[in-house]
């Protein structure tokens, strides 16, 4: 707050109206859980505001329309710190929204010193990474900072490798530690993300095994991936689970960038039971639904999902979701190490006691080698 910075909203809308829609902020506590704010509390503008930045894609065989948005802007500024949600709908149709994303708003006024260690605990060392957090409260006003300081630590932006609601270990000299003998700050490592080159259709690049225009779509046939759950680590550079719109042949890859039918394929000669099989990564939201969702071929021995995707450059990486769970659990096709490269968020919430609301008062993005 109150540097200048911005956020912007890219987005496209499939074969849309090419019209105006419209948005809203919600502010809400460190669980995600609406407020207890009114509007005016936390916003200074309008409740509902449209987006009127949109172009239609040019000589695309897809057509789409693609929206962007800076926040704040004229029409509305934040005024307090904390975690927001930002609705999108077509007008007239606000029960259907078209997309919702988080986003944070940080005041800066705490900061944490992030060391990551090798876990100690019997049957992680291998396979989880550890953080050694401290946490300098600054000129905030902590009388009880047991109870109203708290972190949330997130692995490359997904929330289902995170750990929320970490209580301080230690407290002395304006100074919270979050230390390595609790398990609060351990997560699975994880592997370095698979990935695929598309931002050319005129020859194949790196892991596309071919590529064929069928029924006026470009369809992109990706090399068969291997099983990785027992092998052996290696270094790999990666976008820690990201993905970049880009197009060779263009510098406009947001509206000249054309949409592409992807083909993913996992050999698996036995189907794994009571549970589903999904491809993942920054470009699905890190969801699991039926979008994503592989299925099992018992003739071709393997898992199988086709996905349409804007050009560019993704990671992405197989995960198993038992029934009836919200998010994956084990490291099946994948494998977990503890030298693995990773980026974490830490986010220090601030509880004061004279607001009706938690405050964001810290963001750091900090690496597992060292990069902050």
């Amino acid at each position: 707050m109150g540097n200048g910075e911005g956020l912007i909203l890219r987005f496209d809308v499939i074969d849309g109206d090419d019209g105006t829609l419209w948005y809203s902020l919600t502010h809400c506590d460190r669980d995600w859980n609406r407020s207890d704010l009114f509007t005016s509390d936390y916003l200074e503008g309008f409740e509902e505001n449209q987006i009127t930045d949109y172009l239609p894609s040019f000589n695309t065989r897809v057509n789409y329309t693609h929206y962007s948005l800076m926040l704040p802007n004229d029409d509305v500024r934040f005024l307090v710190s904390g975690n927001y949600v930002i609705t999108v709908w077509a007008q007239g149709n606000a029960e259907a929204p078209l997309l919702k994303r988080r986003f944070f708003v940080s005041e800066g006024s705490s900061s944490a010193h992030v060391t990551f260690r090798r876990p100690m605990k019997p049957g992680t060392t291998e396979t989880h990474q550890q953080a050694e957090i401290t946490v300098s409260t600054g000129s905030l006003r902590v009388t009880d900072p047991y109870r109203q300081i708290t972190l949330t630590m997130m692995q490359n932006g997904r929330w289902d490798r995170s750990s929320k609601n970490i209580r301080p270990d230690f407290v002395g000299g304006g100074r919270l530690e979050f230390n390595t003998m609790s398990d609060n700050t351990l997560l699975p490592g994880g592997n370095e993300f698979r990935f695929f080159d598309i931002k050319t259709i005129r020859q194949v690049r790196q892991y596309v095994r071919a590529i064929e225009y069928l029924n006026g779509l470009y369809q992109v046939f990706l090399v068969p991936s291997d099983d990785r759950e027992f092998k052996p680590w290696f270094f790999n550079e990666d976008f820690n689970g990201r993905y970049v719109v880009a197009m060779e042949e263009s510098n406009e890859p947001d509206r000249d960038a054309d949409y592409v039918m992807v083909y993913f394929t996992l050999p698996s000669y036995n189907e794994l039971k009571d549970g589903s099989v999904y491809v993942t990564g920054s470009f699905t939201g890190w969801s699991y639904g039926p979008e994503n969702r592989m299925i099992w071929s018992a003739a071709r021995g393997c898992y199988e999902a086709s996905m349409l995707l804007k050009q560019g450059v993704y990671n992405y990486e197989y995960a198993f979701v038992p029934s009836g769970k919200e998010y994956p659990e084990g490291f099946h096709f994948e494998g977990s190490h503890w030298q693995t490269e990773n980026d974490y968020l830490i986010l220090t919430y601030f509880r004061d006691p004279s607001k009706r609301y938690d405050r964001l008062t810290g963001i750091s993005l900090v690496n597992t080698r060292g990069r902050q």
